[in-house]
């Protein structure tokens, strides 16, 4: 089923622990096999089981697309080398900000990478090389946290509900997508902390209603 409901350590915010991609899901490995075989059939790609800074909140730490993954300066070397060799094909590396929640800070898929503007030059140039693709600071008011607040595919946008018509305008224009507004988890704006999410399907909090999930994976082209 490339749509699920789930939960992972009784919370519905599934973002929280994991960043997919259209090659593989990087996912906290306190996951149990029953979870981890879920949540890839789900977005049908293998899930690779890793820590980033000694806890299982990757979404939170890293973000991912499917030529690299950036990230949090909390990250261990050997947490760093250890999923390097886990996935020889990809970029992995880590950026020195203290902007260190990666995954709430940076929006990303195959074409593009949508970042918190307080990031700076040394950083914008780290996530370039680690992603491949074209690094673009958002000056959006409502939430410069575009990670934890949207949800972007190689398919589609999700923006949350309090992003004003400018803005999802310019994340339109970026992207090239027609966004969606939406809430998940029961009218949470953290929608991306919320959901996990590639082209091929989804994971959505288990507090999420039926509209909520209607609008998701209506603008991220998922169909059971």
């Amino acid at each position: 089923m490339p749509v699920i409901k789930y939960s992972i350590h009784e919370s519905g915010y599934v973002g929280a622990f994991g960043t997919a991609t259209d090659k593989r899901i990087f996912i906290g490995n306190s996951l149990n096999s029953t979870g981890i075989k879920a949540i890839s059939e789900a977005v049908r790609v293998e899930c690779v089981p890793v820590a980033v800074g000694m806890t299982d909140l990757v979404g939170i730490f890293a973000r991912a697309n499917s030529n690299g993954i950036v990230l949090s300066n909390l990250a261990a070397e050997s947490e760093v080398n250890g999923i390097s060799e886990l996935v020889k094909d990809m970029n992995v590396g880590s950026i020195e900000s203290n902007l260190n929640a990666i995954g709430n800070n940076i929006l990303a898929n195959d074409k593009i990478a949508i970042v918190n503007p307080e990031y700076g030059p040394e950083d914008i140039k780290a996530i370039r090389d680690i992603l491949d693709v074209e690094v673009v600071r958002y000056s959006g008011g409502s939430f410069k946290t575009v990670g934890a607040s949207n949800i972007l595919t190689n398919k589609g946008l999700l923006v949350n509900n309090r992003c004003s018509d400018e803005e999802k305008e310019e994340l339109d224009r970026l992207t090239g997508m027609d966004s969606v507004r939406t809430t998940a988890n029961t009218g949470a704006l953290s929608i991306g902390l919320s959901v996990i999410a590639n082209s091929y399907g989804v994971v959505i909090g288990s507090e999420t209603t039926g509209y909520e999930i209607a609008r998701i994976t209506e603008a991220l082209d998922i169909n059971d």
